[in-house]
């Protein structure tokens, strides 16, 4: 449980009372009433109205605030505001302002605009944040922290070049070892002296945000960022903790974000939280595949959604209205998935400025006769009627999608061989066919343990870190089936190759190797042509983007190309290994071969789909104590029938209802269904 003073699943969002006129909190606090609201996350873009001078405090505002939240029932999950820096700090101290890529200083303005390793922006922001701890520790509407918000953004001053070389120095060693690791004699970069070293940006490596010379040091400076910021939101951790060792801290994460390695951020947070915000044509799996992510981070506790709007968005090139309905069901997916909270931006719509179109509870309008308002209401009111029944209830997979922040910074800029690769859509074409399916997956890093996972997809696995390749083989070797597919094992963590043959380190496990790799044209397809049928395997299937020209080593093929100069040669490979066995899939197939194989490999260890669900009907489950809670989310325009596996029945939580046999989910319609004796 989040925190025990709301056993319940949260139910509010961003609020901006010092936007505001008092004359309109009173309107508030009745709205709040009415829509069921429970937590609103305050303070998050206040730093400079709680601390207009560099020497002066004011949290005044603030104590009304809280004060009256509290007494309208309201909990706080409150921010420490350093998202944005005060203008006075960007005057007094310009070193405080980042250097952007193209070696531009920035002056005051936007949000995220500090430099992470500016010792006057660590210095205040750590001091505002423990005068809030200071302050509000002792105060009952204190729920959790919520420290600065959606971090993100590189930095490229003086600063940042002299704290990447001592960064260098932790990692490496010596200036040698540095060499070695860049592969500096390539271009004559070896470096003697480490102020020799600078940031890779658009002066020094790179052109065009992600393609660069040296992938090790833009690798590397990438790594450095995302720890750069996470030191930044360690000193603040440290600082709240030291006052309130009991209240958990959060900051809001962004899904598949680019530019920070969250499996690192979340080991440093007492819960995940995020942001979601799909557009209208945003597959639904893929919001379903960030849900898992943000669950897997850690270890697949339940997690926040911190921030979704209830109707509109304003950042997006065509900002759609939700539709009837969509609002409730994205809600509950997010809940299905994982979430303890379902959480807004915004509570009230601001008056000005770039957020101002965005949806909000209370519209501009003022008043609770909107269609937003009413559908947020009857949320609202149903969060109340589940009250503790779906806290801490947890998913239960066993299959597991394996997904790398620092691989796909590799994959992203590696020189070659196609620049149509994206490592997340190759993930995604796994987690789409078991979606479908009705498979339930887990997202998981490389530090996570496998032995609780029947299945292991590995996509595109680039980059093999140390140790990665035994712990596969541990877990083949003990029954486990383990899939990677091209382009997979061909470097270290420093993005050198591993020499001998692809996949390097992969190769005994596989037993195949790779002599070359193909990369097709944009419209161009080769064939995956089955030897003979492989349970629903069979025929012919079509591929695209990348093909290797791979040997067996022991492999079984099951497939080969169909066409061109290397047909014939294997495509698709199984070697047992051990007690399990490991599949290699040579190209990237067409959607009809990835549902075959992955019913074929989920069948052959046992693995159900959670519900025979129709074309967008979404299943999934979580599962508490000997209770199992089975959510079925209807995405289509209608009314959709799904079968429920015999046995598989029990009572609708909204409704009251039995649930058995065929149930029919309404269009945009939502059905949970509480089952006795949870089964794995």
């Amino acid at each position: 449980m989040i925190n025990e003073k709301l056993p319940k699943i949260w139910y509010g969002g961003d609020y901006n009372p010092e936007q505001w006129e008092a004359d309109t909190w009173a309107e508030d606090d009745r709205l709040f009433k009415l829509a069921g609201i429970d937590v609103a996350t305050i303070n998050v873009f206040s730093w400079a109205l709680s601390q207009p001078s560099e020497d002066e405090y004011n949290f005044e505002w603030l104590d009304e605030t809280i004060e009256r939240l509290h007494k309208n029932g309201v909990g706080v999950c409150l921010a420490t505001s350093t998202g944005a820096h005060p203008a006075w700090m960007a005057k007094k101290y310009p070193e405080v302002t980042r250097v952007d890529y193209n070696g531009r200083k920035r002056k005051f303005g936007g949000r995220h605009n500090s430099c992470p390793n500016s010792p006057v922006f660590r210095k205040y922001s750590v001091r505002i944040a423990e005068k809030l701890a200071e302050r509000y520790k002792d105060h009952p509407a204190l729920l959790i922290w919520h420290v600065s918000n959606e971090y993100g953004g590189y930095c490229y001053c003086d600063n940042c070049a002299e704290a990447f070389r001592v960064w260098l120095q932790k990692r490496y060693g010596s200036i040698d070892a540095v060499n070695k690791a860049w592969n500096t004699r390539f271009w004559g970069h070896t470096f003697y002296d480490w102020d020799e070293i600078v940031p890779p940006n658009a002066l020094s490596e790179e052109w065009d945000g992600s393609r660069t010379n040296f992938q090790g040091i833009s690798l590397d400076y990438r790594r450095f960022q995302s720890a750069s910021l996470l030191d930044c939101y360690r000193l603040e951790y440290d600082a709240l903790k030291k006052h309130t060792p009991d209240v958990p801290v959060t900051t809001n994460l962004m899904g598949f974000y680019p530019e920070l390695d969250y499996f690192e951020w979340a080991k440093h947070m007492d819960v995940v939280s995020w942001d979601n915000y799909p557009s209208l044509d945003t597959p639904i799996s893929l919001t379903a595949m960030t849900h898992d992510l943000m669950r897997g981070l850690k270890q697949g506790q339940p997690f926040m959604l911190m921030e979704q709007t209830p109707s509109q968005q304003n950042w997006q090139a065509y900002n759609s209205l939700k539709r009837p309905g969509v609002m409730r069901l994205w809600s509950y997916q997010a809940v299905a998935r994982g979430a303890d909270t379902v959480m807004f931006f915004q509570l009230r719509r601001s008056v000005g400025a770039c957020e101002k179109y965005h949806g909000a509870v209370i519209e501009h309008v003022g008043h609770e006769h909107t269609r937003v308002f009413r559908e947020s209401a009857e949320l609202g009111r149903e969060l109340q009627q589940l009250g503790d029944r779906l806290l801490d209830s947890r998913p239960n997979a066993r299959v597991a999608l394996v997904y790398d922040w620092e691989n796909r910074w590799a994959t992203d800029l590696t020189s070659g061989p196609t620049v149509a690769l994206k490592y997340q859509d190759e993930v995604h074409k796994y987690y789409d066919a078991l979606f479908k399916l009705g498979i339930q997956a887990d997202m998981i890093g490389v530090e996570t343990d496998l032995s609780g996972y029947d299945i292991v997809i590995a996509p595109v696995l680039y980059m093999v870190k140390t140790g990665y390749a035994q712990k596969v083989e541990k877990f083949v070797e003990a029954g486990g089936t383990f899939v990677t597919t091209f382009f997979s094992g061909i470097v270290n963590e420093n993005d050198l190759v591993t020499l001998g043959g692809y996949p390097g380190e992969l190769r005994k496990v596989l037993g195949i190797w790779a002599e070359e790799i193909d990369a097709l044209f944009p419209g161009v397809t080769n064939q995956v042509v089955m030897s003979g049928e492989r349970g629903s395997l069979s025929g012919t299937y079509e591929c695209g983007l990348l093909c290797d020209l791979i040997h067996s080593e022991g492999a079984e093929v099951l497939a080969t190309y169909g066409s061109d100069f290397y047909k014939g040669m294997p495509a698709l490979t199984v070697n047992k290994f051990g007690q399990g066995e490991a599949w290699y899939v040579a190209t990237s197939p067409d959607k009809r071969f990835m549902e075959h194989f992955l019913k074929n490999l989920c069948e052959s260890k046992g693995i159900k789909p959670l519900a025979n669900v129709p074309a967008g009907v979404e299943a999934a489950e979580r599962i508490k104590g000997d209770k199992s809670f089975l959510f079925l989310l209807n995405h289509n325009a209608e009314g959709a029938a799904v079968e429920l596996a015999e046995g598989a029945g029990g009572v609708e939580l909204l409704s009251g209802e039995a649930a058995s046999g065929s149930v029919t989910v309404p269009a945009r319609g939502v059905l949970i269904i509480e089952r006795e004796g949870a089964v794995r």
